[in-house]
């Protein structure tokens, strides 16, 4: 069984060989940039760079998946938003002032596709299914429209929407789903096997019911349009919400570590696999081998169908901690 072929029949739940284990954000590390010789902050607009350290996922960790898109702005970069581009042990942000404040100021541009931020993306996958073919499962990421209005209108902002005026925040996402289609679609025409969609609509910050009556409806509409397994990330707790992101359609949920895995896959019921979610900030990035080990074991055996990190990993932490997820999880089969 291929690497893809094992990390694709895990989405659907099928028999494996042996336990899948992937990244569907990203495992880029200064370690990892310093062995590729490819490096933040250059590698977010050139596809090259960005497919070599991409590819380390694979080659250097033994994880099933590779995937290209690091950071958390090419979207709305390529909208028009200001960006700090980060350095090698820091991640891209979104400045302010924001880009829009009304949901008719949002247009998706003719060129966007063509634009430097979303180009690269779209040519290292292009390089990636040139180079591992089907071997390896190449995963895309666009980010969904609720996470996309932090980033153009501002968190504070549109968070208020919620109780001031839903009629507007439902604009605002009627808008911004097409950006997370046309980019989605752009991907798996590049050979994407699979998306992952990350919607940050957190227990940390909104109550279930928000996903239920807002953002549930959306995500339903957009596994219609892109015909490709998806995954969907969401941050923090989400234990409230599970039960309304598996009536979404999507086939995974990459979930965090603040949720127990037993009790996710009790709430699943086999609706979609859940991916994740071995902790960062502490076991990872702490390096505590035993835990590592302990956490990939649980996971497994509550029924988590693909081991790895819970989300982006920190630039900082030593790679030889991701790996070791791959090679606990190979010892657990």
């Amino acid at each position: 069984m291929t690497p893809r072929d094992r990390f694709l029949r895990a989405l659907q739940g099928q028999v494996l060989d042996q336990p899948s284990v992937g990244n569907p954000t990203s495992i880029a590390t200064v370690d990892l940039m310093e062995t590729t010789g490819c490096s933040f902050p250059e590698v977010h607009t050139d596809a090259e760079g960005m497919a070599r350290l991409a590819a380390a996922g694979y080659e250097q960790l033994g994880y099933d998946t590779i995937a290209p898109y690091f950071s958390v702005v090419q979207e709305a970069a390529a909208l028009g938003a200001r960006i700090d581009w980060g350095d090698r042990e820091h991640m891209p942000a979104v400045l302010a002032p924001y880009l829009f404040a009304e949901p008719e100021q949002i247009v998706i541009p003719d060129d966007f596709l063509e634009r430097l931020p979303i180009r690269t993306v779209l040519d290292a996958v292009r390089i990636l299914k040139a180079r591992y073919g089907d071997h390896v499962a190449l995963v895309g990421k666009v980010f969904g429209p609720w996470t996309l209005a932090y980033h153009l209108f501002g968190v504070e902002n549109f968070l208020i929407l919620v109780l001031d005026n839903p009629d507007k925040l439902r604009r605002i996402l009627e808008r911004l789903q097409q950006v997370a289609v046309v980019f989605g679609q752009a991907q798996i025409a590049a050979g994407a096997d699979c998306l992952t969609l990350a919607d940050h609509l957190t227990g940390d910050m909104c109550r279930a019911t928000v996903y239920r009556d807002f953002l549930l409806p959306v995500h339903q509409w957009l596994h219609a349009q892109l015909p490709c397994p998806i995954i969907l990330h969401i941050c923090g707790r989400t234990l409230d919400r599970l039960d309304y992101i598996c009536q979404s359609g999507f086939e995974a949920f990459h979930f965090d570590s603040k949720n127990d895995a037993r009790q996710a896959i009790e709430i699943a019921a086999g609706r979609l696999r859940l991916v994740g979610n071995v902790n960062n900030p502490d076991t990872l990035y702490l390096g505590k081998e035993e835990q590592i080990d302990q956490q990939v074991r649980y996971a497994l055996t509550a029924g988590v169908a693909v081991v790895g990190p819970e989300c982006a990993v920190p630039l900082n932490m030593h790679s030889r901690y991701l790996r070791r997820i791959a090679e606990a999880a190979r010892q657990a089969s």
